[in-house]
């Protein structure tokens, strides 16, 4: 009786009100803190930041029409994997097609997907790019492929130091329907001046994928590489040589651990070469050089995702490498 009184007065009616909604809202707050304790960690592969729209540049490239090859793992845009590249990951994947890299898939995230197809977003007739470190040519596959099925014409340079990846790199393109008129793949490391570099020999190249090279090695180093059978000399190109004078559309990356000071040594060629830079990045100091050295130089910042580490005795270990994607105003 009491309360039905007292709630005719406003004042009080709405302290009431205010105090159900406040009830409400812990109950609501509680129960959907619960559900999330219940749910596994979001993927720390959203965690990037983006000037564009990330997850619809990667969809706007996925084919609807692919079939599965029985000899190659297929990707959403078309390309074909041998099994035999990383045989511990992709052991039985042959015949499979895979659906669309998001958050990631075995060898990369939202982040370097969205910034190399940006790339080709960003061509117009022609789509020229230059892989760093390519591998099997990973990054010159996957672009090509998006770029060919807009109709783009391309030219793809890849720079690998490894005998096996340089091999594995022309099976991958030509699997891929690349002609010898499309890419080329030089049998090298980059370096901001031309030299020789020594690279490491390894034996089983579907396994070893993070070699370095050693530039500058003095006549000693050389000498002593040269007799313990576990280097081998090869020519270091400056990317205007590997350009050889001509802009490219996308220069990706992945010289393990050298990015920072190739970029630093090479401002003036990427200025004037480079349309658009994906890095992949191997230490959050790196991270902060790269960006300090290309910020001061204008150039425009559209994809970040920082390299992910794990701490062991109090030290950080990078688990997955970090991701920029830099575009060049100027070009």
């Amino acid at each position: 009786m009491f309360k039905s009184a007292a709630l005719k007065i406003p004042q009080i009616k709405r302290l009431w009100q205010d105090r159900t909604d406040l009830l409400a809202e812990r109950d609501a707050l509680q129960i959907e803190n619960e559900r999330l304790r219940g749910q596994k960690p979001e993927s720390p592969f959203f965690h990037y930041n983006c000037s564009f729209d990330a997850l619809a540049t990667i969809n706007s490239h996925a084919r609807g029409d692919l079939k599965p090859h029985p000899a190659y793992l297929t990707n959403f845009l078309g390309v074909r994997i041998s099994p035999r590249f990383f045989p511990q990951l992709l052991a039985g994947k042959a015949g499979t097609v895979e659906p669309i890299p998001i958050p990631h898939n075995w060898h990369a995230d939202i982040a370097e997907w969205a910034a190399t197809l940006r790339a080709v977003d960003l061509a117009s007739s022609h789509f020229r790019a230059v892989e760093l470190g390519c591998g099997w040519a990973c990054w010159l596959n996957n672009t090509g492929a998006a770029a060919r099925s807009k109709g783009l014409s391309v030219e793809l340079i890849g720079v690998e130091g490894d005998n096996e990846h340089v091999a594995y790199a022309h099976e991958a393109m030509e699997a891929n329907g690349f002609s010898a008129k499309e890419y080329r793949i030089i049998h090298g490391v980059a370096a901001p001046k031309k030299g020789v570099a020594l690279f490491p020999i390894v034996e089983d190249a579907g396994a070893s994928w993070g070699s370095e090279p050693i530039l500058k090695a003095t006549a000693k180093q050389m000498k002593e590489a040269s007799a313990s059978g576990q280097y081998q000399r090869l020519d270091a190109f400056p990317l205007s040589e590997i350009v050889k004078g001509e802009p490219v559309d996308l220069l990706h990356i992945d010289i393990q651990g050298g990015e920072a000071d190739y970029i630093e040594a090479s401002l003036a060629d990427l200025a004037k070469f480079v349309r658009y830079i994906v890095i992949g990045t191997h230490s959050r100091q790196i991270e902060g050089r790269i960006l300090a050295a290309l910020l001061r130089e204008d150039w425009t910042l559209e994809m970040e995702r920082p390299a992910i580490f794990k701490m062991e005795s109090g030290h950080p270990q990078i688990a997955v490498d970090g991701v920029q994607g830099w575009r060049n105003p100027s070009l």
